[in-house]
């Protein structure tokens, strides 16, 4: 099943196909995923091995419909309970667990919906992730916008309507270092009241560098919390240290940034046990950090350039569904975001039972808002990281979200 996540290497140069097959080919040519890069943060926390030895503990098989039925009746959600709403034995409750869930969204974010977008200022990357797009094997048109070029995309954006947005990049400290990531966020807050960060971990200095540069928030995606997988589809570069990656919130919350997301790829390992260890993630540092904003996302792998055949593994939308309203009924208080990768249908529905806050005008290319906003033809354009499903404008997903009855937000932050 792994070899489906494997790219096309017909263009790549002779030296660069040999170290790329002897990666794959050779584990012992791969670094090990627990040892630190010399320039690499360690922070000592108990979060971590709490997290893993749970989710190596769930034996999801075992919950029965007694066991989700008793969670349903809760007031509370446990983390047993949460255990059984995620067990194969919860699909039959699939109704009754959206109408928890959308009660438990009502109380606690009303009738809103945020709205947001991605804005991907450089694709070069020195990870071979071999799933994703970006990864330094692809045989992809690489882009890195300076900063007229940023400024252009933000005024684009920005023309539209939108308040918040996203900044991400390819994991390349030579690329994309900390400074140019920080002169973009200042040139964000011109234009924005919200600014997001999806970029590569980086150390608590770093992170607070970026915030007072105009970040209020951090992403970082573990794509899987199981070791084993990660290691093999991790195979080169800073992102293969994987607890590295896991403290990456942690880091940014002592650097004082508002608020931190988190996410496993869904597909590329159990779905069932990742989704645990994201929400458990977030149960452990919510409670270590109480002051901060805590948010999920649940996104699914995606076709990419050179490999079409990339998709989930046995996660269809009713098992996304099951996850997100697992997650809202466990996580009453933590924003739930559902991005484009999902279709229009989806989005809509779930919008209305557990998700807080989708993206609208989405491009994951490069320097291409302009023209997919406006139509205008642009050169030096970048690839894109993945396809996304749904494509609507700003304009189109607010009528849409109104016409669903919610209440879309665009930002409720000031700064004073």
């Amino acid at each position: 099943m792994e070899n489906q996540f494997f790219v096309d290497s017909e263009k790549l140069s002779e030296g660069a196909l040999a170290k790329k097959h002897q990666l794959e080919q050779d584990p012992a040519s791969r670094k090990d995923p627990l040892e630190y890069f010399p320039d690499m943060e360690q922070i000592d926390s108990p979060v971590r091995a709490r997290v893993i030895a749970a989710m190596e503990a769930y034996d999801y098989a075992s919950y029965t419909a007694a066991d989700v039925r008793r969670a349903l009746n809760h007031d509370s959600c446990t983390v047993e309970d949460f255990k059984a709403l995620l067990s194969p034995a919860a699909q039959p409750f699939l109704e009754e667990m959206a109408a928890r869930a959308r009660l438990e969204t009502s109380r606690h974010f009303g009738n809103t919906v945020y709205l947001f977008t991605p804005l991907y200022i450089a694709n070069y990357c020195e990870n071979y992730c071999v799933y994703c797009g970006f990864n330094c094997y692809n045989d992809i048109k690489r882009l890195q916008l300076d900063a007229g070029q940023i400024e252009h995309e933000m005024q684009v954006i920005a023309s539209s309507g939108m308040e918040e947005i996203l900044l991400l990049t390819g994991e390349s400290k030579t690329k994309s270092n900390v400074s140019y990531i920080g002169e973009a966020c200042k040139l964000a807050r011109k234009y924005f009241k919200n600014v997001g960060l999806e970029i590569y971990p980086v150390n608590t200095e770093d992170y607070r560098y970026l915030h007072e540069c105009g970040a209020d928030y951090v992403t970082v995606f573990q794509e899987t919390y199981d070791l084993k997988k990660y290691e093999t589809l991790h195979l080169l570069g800073h992102k293969r240290v994987w607890p590295y990656r896991f403290e990456a919130q942690e880091r940014a919350l002592r650097g004082g940034m508002r608020g931190v997301g988190f996410s496993a790829l869904l597909g590329l390992s159990d779905f069932r046990k990742d989704a645990l260890a994201t929400a458990l993630h977030v149960y452990y540092l919510q409670r270590k950090y109480p002051q901060a904003e805590f948010s999920l996302s649940c996104p699914r792998l995606r076709p990419i350039i050179n490999n079409d055949k990339i998709n989930p593994l046995d996660v269809g939308e009713r098992q996304l569904c099951q996850i997100l309203c697992a997650y809202r009924i466990f996580l009453p208080f933590a924003g739930i975001t559902v991005s484009s990768r999902e279709s229009a249908a989806f989005r809509n529905g779930i919008a209305k039972i557990c998700a807080t806050k989708i993206s609208a005008g989405v491009s994951t290319g490069i320097g291409d808002h302009e023209e997919k906003y406006t139509g205008k033809d642009e050169e030096g354009t970048g690839d894109e990281q993945f396809e996304i499903c749904d494509t609507r404008s700003l304009e189109a997903m607010y009528a849409d979200m109104a016409a669903e009855g919610l209440q879309p937000v665009l930002n409720d932050y000031l700064y004073v």
